[in-house]
């Protein structure tokens, strides 16, 4: 299962009957709804994630090259903050992200944690994630 797969999964069986399955489209189908908050920053702590709540989307461009408009190529989930640790965690499907340091494959938690901003969305022939922001779900906290 994909990244955009889990994402229409989970909403599906909460109820959420609009849901695209593609990535792009589940972004494009939260910003025509007036919900995505976009995240220019490139720390952890920035102003922009004041609205982050348990349940938002996460959307990323760069994951992987590809050639569509909008670009966007990752979903997750947001669980918030570990309790523990105060480390913000999601849940989704990916190929080698980290939680508490250990890459994990497939659907699992995973930290969410801001790509490098040292590097750019496209490098040494390289594609590069970026963070663009988050969404709150249609009918879920109106």
């Amino acid at each position: 299962m994909d990244c955009s797969g889990f994402v229409y999964f989970v909403l599906k069986q909460n109820g959420v009957e609009d849901v695209p399955r593609d990535s792009s489209e589940q972004y494009i189908w939260l910003r025509r709804a007036g919900k995505f908050e976009p995240v220019v920053g490139q720390k952890d702590d920035s102003f922009e994630f004041d609205n982050l709540k348990p349940g938002d989307l996460l959307f990323w461009t760069g994951t992987y090259a590809i050639a569509r408009d909008p670009p966007i190529t990752h979903a997750m989930i947001y669980l918030g903050r570990e309790k523990k640790t105060g480390a913000r965690v999601m849940v989704g499907a990916s190929d080698g992200r980290t939680y508490q340091s250990q890459q994990r494959f497939g659907v699992s938690v995973f930290d969410f944690k801001m790509p490098r901003a040292d590097k750019g969305e496209i490098e040494d022939g390289k594609v590069h994630p970026r963070f663009v922001g988050y969404a709150h779900i249609p009918g879920l906290r109106d």
